[in-house]
């Protein structure tokens, strides 16, 4: 992630660990945790290492499609 933005609350972010998508819904203690794309709290999981995150969908950009539909 050198020189990008760090993942952040919202954003929709591949994880590499558990190779599965997903959005951030809460950061504790630099642990993110995170619940599927198309899901509220069903199955969360959490991802220790941020730079196993890759951003695929700003939360600003994932919003703006949410409200589109």
């Amino acid at each position: 992630m050198t020189g990008e933005k760090s993942p952040w609350v919202g954003d929709q972010v591949y994880d590499a660990n558990a190779d599965r998508e997903g959005v951030i819904s809460d950061v504790r203690n630099g642990t993110y945790i995170l619940r599927p794309v198309h899901s509220y709290w069903g199955q969360t999981w959490t991802a220790p290492d941020p730079e196993k995150l890759t951003v695929t969908v700003p939360r600003k950009e994932r919003i703006k499609r949410e409200r589109e539909v």
